[in-house]
């Protein structure tokens, strides 16, 4: 059995994959700051699961804060390895205020990789983007494109995150993966992504905001695959990046379409004007993730969709109130 620090504990990855450490035996040590950035209700009802579980510790701590983070670990058992899942995301909302995201996702990253150097953690795994792959460039995205032109400043919060990760590799021994995450959904997933969004507004006979014509397409992952490649990718790798997607893009109406069918109601659909910082399309090139981690998705994106569909109609007392505005 490990143990592990996990920040972001009550985040929506975050959540997944504490429970699948602790299916495995292992112990988190779990950290949050239930922070606002998106309704917290959904935070909490992830978080008291966890806290009903054995092995599970919960501290409020907010990555930002270095002396924070120590006093919280203080006393604590050795730990075996720390993941970054505690970030500010969303291409969008780091237009509205590019600050927040450079405290968590920067500044939150160098807490973290120092207090493994004063802890001797030799483990480190960060969350990353495939927002940070260019628009532009040849896909399936690689993990060895040039990602030296970010789009947005939530991007570019994560490649100076990963950087930083190289650096305290390269100094100081620390082994490293980084994953870079392509459009993850699930149940009680982020109210900013289209997943959740479609299923709420058809569920409710509300006006679906629909950015562009509904062709760009996004490579929708499914929470629990995430959760899986992120656990594999707590073996000992040196310093390693790997996509973690499904591998079959899907365009935006296509599931638009599906959750009709599903709920059983047709979508009022509001079209807007395409955003500048979205891309257009992303697609993930699994195969290094395959080869060096033993990792695959299994699960096919309707299968997923169904399930929010499912968890939100059990949940619909509380999740109909769920804040998913752009605001």
């Amino acid at each position: 059995m490990a143990n592990y620090l996990l920040a972001g504990a009550a985040g929506f990855i975050g959540a997944a994959v504490a429970g699948r450490l602790l299916d495995a035996g292992h112990a988190v040590f779990g950290v949050d700051d239930l922070n606002d950035a998106y309704d917290v209700r959904l935070k909490r009802w992830r978080l008291e699961r966890l806290q009903a579980r054995e092995r599970f510790t919960f501290r409020w701590a907010d990555v930002r804060d270095r002396a924070g983070l120590g006093a919280a670990c203080a006393g604590g058992p050795a730990i075996d390895g720390v993941l970054n899942l505690a970030a500010r995301a969303g291409v969008r909302a780091s237009v509205e205020d590019p600050w927040a995201f450079v405290d968590a996702n920067v500044t939150g990253t160098l807490n973290l990789l120092d207090l493994c150097r004063d802890l001797g953690v030799r483990k480190f795994v960060l969350a990353s983007t495939s927002s940070l792959y260019d628009a532009g460039g040849a896909m399936p995205h690689r993990e060895d494109a040039d990602t030296s032109r970010p789009r947005s400043p939530y991007a570019a919060t994560k490649q100076a995150a990963e950087a930083l990760c190289h650096a305290y590799h390269h100094q100081f021994g620390l082994d490293v993966t980084v994953l870079r995450y392509f459009t993850v959904y699930g149940p009680a997933g982020r109210p900013d992504m289209s997943v959740f969004r479609f299923v709420q507004w058809v569920y409710e006979g509300r006006p679906v905001r629909l950015y562009g014509d509904g062709t760009q397409s996004r490579d929708f992952t499914y929470v629990d695959d995430a959760a899986r490649g992120t656990v594999a990718a707590l073996a000992p790798l040196g310093y390693e990046v790997f996509n973690l997607g499904a591998g079959a893009p899907v365009p935006l109406a296509e599931i638009l379409r599906f959750v009709e069918a599903t709920v059983g109601r047709t979508a009022r659909v509001e079209r807007h004007p395409p955003h500048p910082a979205d891309a257009p399309a992303t697609w993930a090139d699994t195969s290094r993730a395959e080869r060096r981690l033993g990792w695959k998705p299994h699960t096919p994106w309707r299968d997923g969709v169904k399930r929010v569909v499912e968890w939100y109609a059990a949940n619909r007392a509380w999740a109909r109130h769920v804040r998913t505005s752009d605001g």
